[in-house]
Protein backbone atom coordinates (compact mmCIF):
# COMPACT_ATOMS: atom_id res chain seq x y z
CA UNK A 1 0.00 0.00 0.00
CA UNK A 2 2.69 2.51 0.98
CA UNK A 3 4.73 1.83 -2.17
CA UNK A 4 2.13 3.56 -4.35
CA UNK A 5 1.70 6.45 -1.91
CA UNK A 6 5.44 7.15 -1.76
CA UNK A 7 6.11 6.20 -5.42
CA UNK A 8 8.45 3.33 -4.57
CA UNK A 9 9.12 0.41 -6.90
CA UNK A 10 9.39 -2.12 -4.04
CA UNK A 11 9.89 -2.47 -0.31
CA UNK A 12 13.02 -0.41 0.48
CA UNK A 13 13.80 -2.23 3.70
CA UNK A 14 13.53 -5.86 2.67
CA UNK A 15 16.33 -8.18 3.75
CA UNK A 16 16.43 -9.63 0.24
CA UNK A 17 18.93 -7.16 -1.16
CA UNK A 18 21.95 -8.09 -3.22
CA UNK A 19 25.29 -7.56 -1.44
CA UNK A 20 26.47 -5.10 -4.09
CA UNK A 21 23.62 -2.78 -3.10
CA UNK A 22 24.33 -2.88 0.62
CA UNK A 23 24.96 0.45 2.33
CA UNK A 24 28.74 0.97 2.55
CA UNK A 25 29.01 2.01 6.19
CA UNK A 26 32.42 2.39 7.80
CA UNK A 27 31.93 -0.87 9.67
CA UNK A 28 30.85 -2.72 6.54
CA UNK A 29 33.88 -1.51 4.58
CA UNK A 30 36.21 -2.37 7.44
CA UNK A 31 34.75 -5.86 7.69
CA UNK A 32 35.20 -6.39 3.96
CA UNK A 33 38.82 -5.28 4.22
CA UNK A 34 39.50 -7.72 7.08
CA UNK A 35 37.81 -10.63 5.31
CA UNK A 36 39.67 -9.95 2.06
CA UNK A 37 42.95 -9.79 3.95
CA UNK A 38 42.15 -13.14 5.55
CA UNK A 39 41.40 -14.69 2.18
CA UNK A 40 44.64 -13.36 0.71
CA UNK A 41 46.79 -14.61 3.61
CA UNK A 42 44.70 -17.74 4.37
CA UNK A 43 43.97 -19.04 7.84
CA UNK A 44 41.31 -18.57 10.50
CA UNK A 45 39.29 -15.43 11.20
CA UNK A 46 36.36 -14.39 13.37
CA UNK A 47 33.54 -11.96 12.49
CA UNK A 48 31.29 -10.91 15.37
CA UNK A 49 28.15 -8.81 15.62
CA UNK A 50 24.61 -8.52 16.91
CA UNK A 51 21.75 -10.03 14.86
CA UNK A 52 21.06 -7.96 11.76
CA UNK A 53 24.28 -5.93 11.99
CA UNK A 54 25.49 -6.84 8.49
CA UNK A 55 27.68 -9.91 9.10
CA UNK A 56 25.89 -12.06 6.56
CA UNK A 57 25.87 -9.33 3.92
CA UNK A 58 29.60 -8.79 4.33
CA UNK A 59 30.36 -12.50 4.09
CA UNK A 60 28.07 -12.96 1.09
CA UNK A 61 29.59 -9.96 -0.62
CA UNK A 62 33.11 -11.34 -0.38
CA UNK A 63 32.06 -14.92 -1.19
CA UNK A 64 30.23 -13.87 -4.35
CA UNK A 65 33.24 -11.84 -5.50
CA UNK A 66 35.63 -14.83 -5.40
CA UNK A 67 36.78 -16.42 -8.64
CA UNK A 68 35.30 -19.96 -8.64
CA UNK A 69 38.32 -21.25 -10.54
CA UNK A 70 40.53 -20.19 -7.61
CA UNK A 71 38.25 -20.62 -4.60
CA UNK A 72 35.68 -23.16 -3.43
CA UNK A 73 33.26 -21.66 -0.91
CA UNK A 74 31.10 -23.61 1.56
CA UNK A 75 28.62 -21.85 3.86
CA UNK A 76 27.68 -23.82 6.98
CA UNK A 77 25.32 -22.90 9.84
CA UNK A 78 25.51 -24.54 13.26
CA UNK A 79 21.79 -23.92 13.73
CA UNK A 80 20.83 -26.57 11.17
CA UNK A 81 22.09 -29.82 12.69
CA UNK A 82 24.33 -31.74 15.07
CA UNK A 83 28.11 -31.45 15.23
CA UNK A 84 28.42 -34.65 13.19
CA UNK A 85 26.16 -33.05 10.60
CA UNK A 86 28.64 -30.16 10.47
CA UNK A 87 31.60 -32.47 9.89
CA UNK A 88 29.70 -34.17 7.10
CA UNK A 89 28.74 -30.79 5.66
CA UNK A 90 32.41 -29.75 5.62
CA UNK A 91 33.28 -32.90 3.70
CA UNK A 92 30.36 -32.40 1.30
CA UNK A 93 31.42 -28.79 0.77
CA UNK A 94 34.73 -30.16 -0.47
CA UNK A 95 32.94 -32.37 -2.98
CA UNK A 96 33.38 -35.53 -0.95
CA UNK A 97 30.93 -38.29 -0.04
CA UNK A 98 31.06 -37.98 3.79
CA UNK A 99 32.28 -41.00 5.70
CA UNK A 100 30.48 -42.26 8.77
CA UNK A 101 33.03 -42.37 11.57
CA UNK A 102 34.33 -39.14 13.06
CA UNK A 103 37.99 -40.12 12.79
CA UNK A 104 37.51 -41.08 9.14
CA UNK A 105 35.73 -37.78 8.42
CA UNK A 106 38.62 -35.77 9.86
CA UNK A 107 41.15 -37.56 7.69
CA UNK A 108 38.89 -37.26 4.65
CA UNK A 109 38.51 -33.50 5.16
CA UNK A 110 42.23 -32.91 5.56
CA UNK A 111 43.05 -34.98 2.50
CA UNK A 112 40.40 -33.18 0.42
CA UNK A 113 41.67 -29.75 1.50
CA UNK A 114 45.20 -30.71 0.51
CA UNK A 115 44.03 -32.13 -2.82
CA UNK A 116 42.12 -28.97 -3.73
CA UNK A 117 44.87 -26.59 -2.71
CA UNK A 118 48.02 -28.41 -3.83
CA UNK A 119 46.78 -30.41 -6.80
CA UNK A 120 44.01 -28.23 -8.21
CA UNK A 121 45.33 -24.84 -7.00
CA UNK A 122 41.91 -24.06 -5.49
CA UNK A 123 41.67 -22.57 -1.99
CA UNK A 124 38.77 -23.95 0.11
CA UNK A 125 36.87 -21.16 1.92
CA UNK A 126 34.65 -22.26 4.81
CA UNK A 127 32.16 -19.82 6.34
CA UNK A 128 30.69 -21.14 9.59
CA UNK A 129 27.78 -19.15 11.01
CA UNK A 130 26.06 -19.22 14.42
CA UNK A 131 29.36 -20.16 16.09
CA UNK A 132 28.15 -18.78 19.43
CA UNK A 133 26.12 -21.98 19.89
CA UNK A 134 29.08 -24.26 19.19
CA UNK A 135 29.99 -26.78 21.86
CA UNK A 136 33.50 -26.68 23.32
CA UNK A 137 34.17 -30.09 21.81
CA UNK A 138 33.45 -28.70 18.35
CA UNK A 139 35.89 -25.81 18.84
CA UNK A 140 38.60 -28.27 19.83
CA UNK A 141 37.77 -30.48 16.86
CA UNK A 142 38.04 -27.54 14.45
CA UNK A 143 41.57 -26.91 15.66
CA UNK A 144 42.38 -30.56 14.91
CA UNK A 145 40.65 -30.70 11.53
CA UNK A 146 42.34 -27.55 10.29
CA UNK A 147 45.76 -28.36 11.69
CA UNK A 148 48.19 -28.30 8.80
CA UNK A 149 51.26 -27.60 10.94
CA UNK A 150 53.60 -29.35 8.50
CA UNK A 151 52.69 -26.85 5.77
CA UNK A 152 54.47 -23.50 5.52
CA UNK A 153 51.16 -21.79 4.71
CA UNK A 154 47.54 -22.57 5.48
CA UNK A 155 45.87 -24.30 2.50
CA UNK A 156 42.40 -23.02 3.49
CA UNK A 157 40.35 -20.08 4.77
CA UNK A 158 38.05 -20.60 7.76
CA UNK A 159 35.71 -17.76 8.78
CA UNK A 160 33.84 -18.17 12.06
CA UNK A 161 30.84 -15.87 12.46
CA UNK A 162 28.60 -15.36 15.46
CA UNK A 163 27.23 -13.15 18.22
CA UNK A 164 29.68 -11.09 20.30
CA UNK A 165 29.70 -13.49 23.27
CA UNK A 166 31.43 -16.06 21.06
CA UNK A 167 34.54 -14.04 21.85
CA UNK A 168 34.28 -15.08 25.51
CA UNK A 169 33.93 -18.71 24.43
CA UNK A 170 37.25 -18.43 22.65
CA UNK A 171 38.93 -17.46 25.93
CA UNK A 172 38.10 -20.80 27.53
CA UNK A 173 40.91 -23.31 27.94
CA UNK A 174 39.26 -25.83 25.61
CA UNK A 175 39.19 -23.26 22.82
CA UNK A 176 42.82 -22.15 23.09
CA UNK A 177 44.16 -24.46 20.35
CA UNK A 178 41.75 -22.74 17.98
CA UNK A 179 41.89 -19.21 19.43
CA UNK A 180 45.68 -19.04 19.21
CA UNK A 181 45.51 -19.58 15.45
CA UNK A 182 43.07 -16.74 14.71
CA UNK A 183 44.77 -14.11 12.58
CA UNK A 184 41.84 -11.77 11.91
CA UNK A 185 39.02 -10.69 14.22
CA UNK A 186 36.40 -8.01 13.67
CA UNK A 187 33.32 -6.93 15.62
CA UNK A 188 30.51 -4.95 13.97
CA UNK A 189 29.35 -1.78 15.73
CA UNK A 190 25.99 -0.01 15.20
CA UNK A 191 25.58 2.83 12.70
CA UNK A 192 26.05 6.33 14.10
CA UNK A 193 23.41 9.04 13.56
CA UNK A 194 24.93 10.29 10.31
CA UNK A 195 25.15 6.73 8.98
CA UNK A 196 21.52 6.06 9.91
CA UNK A 197 20.52 8.99 7.70
CA UNK A 198 22.81 7.75 4.92
CA UNK A 199 21.43 4.22 5.28
CA UNK A 200 17.81 5.35 5.00
CA UNK A 201 18.54 7.60 2.02
CA UNK A 202 20.50 4.82 0.32
CA UNK A 203 17.78 2.20 0.70
CA UNK A 204 15.06 4.61 -0.44
CA UNK A 205 17.00 5.74 -3.51
CA UNK A 206 17.44 2.12 -4.56
CA UNK A 207 13.68 1.81 -4.97
CA UNK A 208 13.07 5.11 -6.72
CA UNK A 209 12.59 7.74 -4.01
CA UNK A 210 13.47 11.18 -5.40
CA UNK A 211 12.53 13.38 -2.43
CA UNK A 212 13.12 12.87 1.33
CA UNK A 213 10.47 10.65 2.91
CA UNK A 214 11.64 11.03 6.52
CA UNK A 215 12.18 14.40 8.20
CA UNK A 216 15.46 15.03 10.01
CA UNK A 217 13.63 14.74 13.32
CA UNK A 218 12.15 11.41 12.21
CA UNK A 219 15.60 10.12 11.31
CA UNK A 220 16.94 11.15 14.71
CA UNK A 221 14.05 9.29 16.32
CA UNK A 222 14.78 6.18 14.26
CA UNK A 223 18.44 6.30 15.31
CA UNK A 224 17.43 6.69 18.95
CA UNK A 225 14.85 3.88 19.00
CA UNK A 226 17.01 1.36 17.10
CA UNK A 227 20.44 2.13 18.50
CA UNK A 228 21.73 2.17 14.92
CA UNK A 229 21.28 -1.56 14.24
CA UNK A 230 20.29 -2.10 10.57
CA UNK A 231 17.72 -4.85 11.11
CA UNK A 232 15.87 -2.77 13.71
CA UNK A 233 16.05 0.24 11.41
CA UNK A 234 14.46 -1.83 8.64
CA UNK A 235 11.63 -3.00 10.90
CA UNK A 236 10.88 0.44 12.32
CA UNK A 237 11.14 2.27 8.98
CA UNK A 238 8.86 -0.26 7.24
CA UNK A 239 6.23 0.10 9.94
CA UNK A 240 6.54 3.89 9.78
CA UNK A 241 5.91 3.79 6.03
CA UNK A 242 2.70 1.85 6.65
CA UNK A 243 1.50 4.37 9.22
CA UNK A 244 2.60 7.26 7.04
CA UNK A 245 0.62 6.01 4.05
CA UNK A 246 -2.47 5.34 6.17
CA UNK A 247 -2.35 8.86 7.61
CA UNK A 248 -1.29 10.51 4.32
CA UNK A 249 1.95 11.80 5.84
CA UNK A 250 4.69 12.80 3.43
CA UNK A 251 7.28 13.35 4.69
CA UNK A 252 7.06 11.15 7.77
CA UNK A 253 7.65 13.00 11.04
CA UNK A 254 8.74 11.94 14.51
CA UNK A 255 5.14 11.38 15.64
CA UNK A 256 4.78 8.61 13.04
CA UNK A 257 8.06 7.11 14.22
CA UNK A 258 6.78 7.11 17.80
CA UNK A 259 3.62 5.26 16.73
CA UNK A 260 5.67 2.73 14.74
CA UNK A 261 8.09 2.26 17.64
CA UNK A 262 5.22 1.42 19.97
CA UNK A 263 3.97 -1.23 17.55
CA UNK A 264 7.42 -2.78 17.07
CA UNK A 265 8.30 -2.55 20.79
CA UNK A 266 11.34 -0.36 20.14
Amino acid sequence: MYRAFYSLSQDPFTKDIRPQYHFPSRGFKEALARIRYLIETRGIGVILGEPGCGKTYALRSVAESLNPSLYRTAYLSLSTGTTMDMYRAIAAGLGEEPRFRKVDLFGQIQKAVGHLYYDKKITPVFIMDEMHIARSEFLLDLAMIFNFSMDSKNPFVLILSGLPFFQSRLRLNQAQPLAQRIIVQYKFEPLDKDEVKGYLDHRLRLVGAVTPIFTDQAIEAIASHTGGWPRLINNLASTALLYGAQLKKNPIDEDIIRMAAEETSL
